[in-house]
């Protein structure tokens, strides 16, 4: 499988994992896990039929680790990026000192107006990677990176989580702990 065919299944998994696995006809448990024979029963009656070991390649090569299978293998889920209601179970932690944010250029005034919220999805994404934070914000247009004050933020009550592929979430980031990165 080449590199094209794997980001093809890999964003349509992210479609039906994260948002709408009614598109091909599956329910997610509560927890977001869903079987994998009847997600590839669903993706095959629906256009895209793929293999058990095209699936395993997609979920073990994607670049950053977006989904997971559960121990036995039996069930596969998206780690983070819902906007429907599921309970991954992820504990909250303190958080390092600093995290960040990438976002369009276009949106920084707001932000910093504002603050980050979470829109339609469960948490605000952030990482202490800045490099990866740059290409998510890449892929709507000119991207601006955003330095966040996360261990401030824990120390006045703020929840922060960390998913297995070190995305670190929270519900909504307050404008004062929010600033352009050097």
């Amino acid at each position: 499988m080449n590199n094209d065919e794997r980001t093809g299944i890999s964003k349509r998994l992210s479609y039906v994992l994260r948002h709408r696995p009614d598109s091909i006809g599956v329910q997610l448990d509560d927890a977001g896990w869903v079987e994998i024979e009847q997600l590839l029963d669903g993706l095959a009656l629906h256009g895209l039929s793929i293999s058990l070991a095209m699936l395993t390649e997609v979920v073990e090569t994607n670049p950053k680790q977006r989904f997971e299978f559960n121990s036995d293998r039996s069930l596969l889920r998206a780690r983070q990026g819902h906007s429907i209601e599921v309970n991954l179970g992820y504990k909250p932690v303190v958080p390092p000192d600093v995290l960040f944010h990438g976002t369009p250029s276009a949106s920084v005034e707001s932000i910093l107006a504002s603050g980050l919220e979470k829109r339609r999805r469960h948490h605000v994404h952030m990482s202490t990677d800045r490099d990866l934070m740059l290409e998510v914000a890449r892929r709507r247009g000119q991207p601006a990176l955003l330095q966040i004050s996360a261990l401030r933020m824990h120390r006045i009550g703020h929840q922060f989580f960390v998913t297995e592929n070190d995305v670190w979430l929270t519900d909504f980031v307050p404008p004062e702990f929010v600033r352009v990165a050097d």
